[in-house]
């Protein structure tokens, strides 16, 4: 299993109208009929560092859920669901969620150190409930801007944190997730966890967004999965030509810079490419 990778750098904002409690169901989401597909293998650019004018034969474009969408285009909403965003909005779950961040066990915060967050406590159904209130209002407002889809990062705490979290856990909590943006209209994808993209689509995500998994030879457990329904995201130009000639005639793959940097002209660090 390679290290985790979650490459954005945009401090997210607090939508406090957003975490508002909701009763959620446990049932397996069904796609929604009014929700748009997934389009398969169309040309996507990732967004997470700030929205910018993308290429321009674009169709799909990935942004923070506290930006805009592109108009015209395939708009998928990200959305940390099973960590906090760093910043002030470790403050924010400090202060009014602190039940829901997880502890070890002498008692202290448990965080994800190479992006400065804190872990989701996903470990008891009524703490699932909760957070899927929170989570789900911040979906919910995603299909309120715009957006046609989220995607939900973080779904392999239950493998980097195993001494503390369950993978049933994250499953069911998925489960909850999942049946929020269905109920919106919105279809979902899984985020990254190669090792349960079958138990991933059985829960009912609709599609896969996939980091460098032609760098660690894992595209195919999502094309497994997910069939062409999958986005590649890779940051190193020797993994992006090797996933393209092998995937990109089916699935849209995607080359940017680790730090997701806007173009502009004085920006040597952006990159960008697709296949």
């Amino acid at each position: 299993m390679p290290p985790k990778s979650k490459r954005r750098t945009k401090i997210a904002a607090i939508t406090l109208a957003a975490a508002t409690a909701l009763a959620v169901g446990l049932h397996t989401g069904q796609a929604s009929a009014d929700a748009l597909p997934f389009p398969d293998n169309a040309q996507a650019d990732y967004q997470l560092g700030g929205g910018y004018t993308p290429p321009g034969s674009t169709k799909i474009v990935v942004r923070d859920r506290t930006d805009e969408p592109a108009e015209g285009l395939y708009n998928v909403c990200y959305v940390n669901g099973f960590q906090t965003q760093p910043g002030d909005e470790i403050d924010w779950w400090k202060s009014r969620h602190d039940n829901l961040l997880l502890r070890d066990k002498k008692g202290a915060y448990v965080g994800d150190l190479e992006w400065d967050e804190l872990v989701l406590d996903i470990s008891t159904d009524a703490k699932r409930a909760e957070l899927a209130g929170i989570v789900g209002g911040w979906i919910e407002q995603c299909a309120a801007d715009g957006f046609q889809a989220v995607e939900i990062d973080n779904f392999d705490t239950f493998h980097r944190f195993s001494g503390l979290l369950k993978q049933a856990d994250a499953l069911d909590y998925a489960k909850r997730l999942i049946k929020v943006a269905h109920d919106a209209d919105l279809a979902i994808g899984q985020k990254n966890a190669a090792e349960i993209t079958a138990q991933g689509k059985s829960a009912g995500f609709d599609f896969a967004v996939a980091e460098e998994c032609g760098e660690w030879s894992e595209c195919g457990d999502y094309t497994d999965a997910y069939g062409n329904s999958v986005l590649i995201v890779e940051y190193q130009r020797e993994a992006f030509d090797d996933t393209c000639a092998e995937f990109g005639d089916d699935v849209s793959v995607v080359l940017r810079d680790v730090k997701l940097t806007v173009p502009s002209k004085n920006n040597k660090n952006y990159v960008y490419d697709a296949c």
